[in-house]
């Protein structure tokens, strides 16, 4: 929605970017400006940096940038109308609602609150005789009615529409009910509840609210698990179940586990800091939520194969993070004398809590794991696959940044391969000295095309005529530096700007400024894409001395509308315009020559 101005200056004046941006981030000042880790993307160095004199914040690593509603977006997953009432909420600030933007927070909060009365009926159904089944197999699994409570368990019946009823009953809308995901349709327009006779999971994000359901059946029937797809205040993505009791931990780490029923046991067994992705595969939205209460990851995964890929594809995401990831490897279990894999709920009810916080406390790090599973894959006694073995994890240890860990990993592996240490160590440097020639022809190749890295990143946004973007981009600069400069202005049109994208930001700035407010990147993320907002960010990081604005404005200018005199066939260089008249003559005659 198109905020009012007057509403918009002043939001943007009680939301100083250093304030809100610190109390997601550690940043020290450094110079002019404040650094810290990224929240967007993993790393161990700091590149993400923030701008007070410029209310701006930009990635050197990700080249995710903008204002600070651009940052709420994106840390809170919010669009842009709810990202500024965010920071209205957090201001003490009233929001001016039209009628569109009303709706669609009304909806919001009708679909909270229906999730929220909808779980109150699924617990409440475990004291009915309708919900005994699911009573009893809580019971079965060893399950309190202590933690039940806490994790909001419960029970959806074995009917069509028994939550239809009890929630319409309650004043909500079928509407409401498909919205919230809590109903289907069917071909004939009927509704019917989606999740009957099974054990309900809500999940509840971290500030307390129910957005989705899991539900599980008690029998052997498809699907085991059913869950909440997308909907207005839910993204798989972007949630983990159990957070919102795991953030209370004293732990210094979270444990991320598999499935629901593997958190609700750790928690309930003392291991408060349990956590489980929806789904086995961690997402880099997941990452962003952990990284605000732990630097410290276990991944604990069943011992299958299924595990096993989970485990791996999760440490290659982390690889280069500000985590450090640790590996819980469960024993398998003897039984009838044959090992048979064993989760984590197994590992509890038989060994009990004492043993898993041994096993936990001596889990892998990542690299041995890493070690371990490459070891796995060939056979040590065979010559051939001996040396095969050197081969693969000489790469892998010569991927560590670190000299004292190279040796320390070489070691290892020699002695598990029953070669010499000298040998691996031979082998781990031949294999930096490739991986050191295919970094350096990589940033020859990069660095080949200068034109190219001046280029946005995104195809979208590419530029066609590379000096005018420039000079555009410094137009920008400068109005973005000195609001005043836009009284100079005047007398260049959008249109004469070669690139769509930075016409439009420098249409919305002069727009702005005819209407007396004041020149800032954070009312931008109105009209911009996130991609569009990294590259204005970055546009904004170049050098520009405010002592000389005024000549460098009328320099850009001057090269702006020369480059749009070419490009509309006239300019100052007669030679040229007849040369570029007499290509596109050559091309309507079909390439024939008179």
């Amino acid at each position: 929605m198109a905020f009012p101005r007057r509403f918009l200056d002043e939001l943007m004046d009680r939301s100083d970017i250093v304030d809100v941006v610190s109390s997601y981030v550690a940043l020290k000042k450094r110079g002019a400006d404040y650094f810290g880790l990224c929240p967007f993307h993993n790393e161990k160095t700091g590149s993400f940096s923030v701008a007070q004199d410029k209310q701006m914040y930009y990635c050197f690593g990700c080249h995710s940038g903008g204002g600070v509603i651009n940052f709420i977006m994106e840390i809170e997953n919010l669009s842009y109308p709810d990202a500024v009432r965010f920071l209205a909420k957090r201001a003490g600030m009233e929001v001016p609602e039209d009628h569109i933007d009303r709706e669609e927070a009304r909806l919001r909060q009708r679909v909270l609150a229906l999730n929220r009365d909808a779980a109150r009926w699924f617990y409440q159904n475990l004291a009915r005789p309708e919900g005994a089944a699911v009573a009893a197999y809580l019971e079965k699994r060893k399950i309190t009615r202590r933690t039940a409570m806490n994790f909001g368990l419960g029970a959806s019946l074995d009917e069509w529409d028994a939550l239809l009823t009890a929630m319409q009953e309650k004043g909500y809308s079928k509407a409401e009910l498909l919205a919230a995901g809590l109903a289907s349709q069917n071909k004939q327009g009927r509704l019917y509840d989606k999740f009957r006779n099974r054990l309900m999971f809500p999940v509840i994000d971290v500030r307390g609210d129910v957005v989705a359901f899991g539900g599980r059946v008690l029998d052997k029937s498809e699907p085991k698990y059913m869950n909440t797809s997308d909907t207005i205040v839910y993204n798989k993505r972007r949630n983990l179940y159990g957070i919102n009791l795991a953030k209370k931990t004293k732990r210094p780490n979270f444990i991320l586990c598999e499935g629901n029923i593997d958190v609700i046991t750790l928690h309930q067994a003392g291991f408060d800091n349990a956590v489980a992705s929806m789904g086995t595969a961690l997402t880099t939205e997941q990452t962003k939520i952990l990284s605000r209460y732990t630097k410290e990851l276990v991944l604990c995964y069943d011992n299958d194969a299924a595990g096993q890929m989970a485990t791996q594809k999760n440490i290659d995401l982390l690889k280069d993070s500000e985590f450090t990831v640790r590996v819980l490897q469960l024993p398998r279990r003897l039984v009838d004398g044959e090992y048979i894999k064993q989760d984590v709920d197994d590992f509890i009810k038989f060994q009990g809590p004492a043993a898993f916080e041994a096993v936990l406390s001596g889990s892998a790090n990542q690299m041995d794991y890493r070690m371990d599973a490459v070891a796995a894959k060939y056979d040590l006694s065979d010559p051939s696959q001996k040396v095969a073995y050197g081969e693969a994890i000489s790469a892998l240890i010569a991927s560590l940044p670190n000299a004292v860990e190279r040796e320390v990993y070489a070691g290892r592996a020699a002695e598990t391969a029953g070669i010499s240490r000298t040998a691996m160590l031979t082998e781990v440097e031949r294999a930096r000295k490739k991986k050191r020639g295919q970094d350096r022809r990589e940033l020859q190749r990069e660095n080949l095309n200068t034109a190219a890295l001046r280029q946005p990143r995104g195809r979208a946004i590419r530029y066609e005529d590379l000096r005018s973007a420039m000079a555009e981009e410094g137009v920008i600069r400068l109005l973005l530096l000195d609001g005043a400069l836009a009284e100079k202005c005047r007398d260049l049109a959008p249109e004469a700007f070669s690139s769509p994208f930075l016409g439009r930001i420098y249409a919305k700035l002069m727009e702005t400024w005819d209407e007396g407010g004041t020149l800032s990147a954070a009312p931008l993320a109105a009209v911009c894409t996130k991609e569009e907002m990294g590259h204005l960010s970055g546009i904004l990081q170049k050098p520009e001395a405010p002592a000389h604005a005024d000549r460098a404005l009328a320099d850009y200018i001057q090269v702006i509308r020369a480059s749009a005199d070419k490009r509309q066939g006239g300019g100052d260089d007669p030679l040229r315009a007849a040369v570029e008249k007499f290509k596109k003559e050559k091309k309507g005659n079909g390439g024939k020559q008179s």
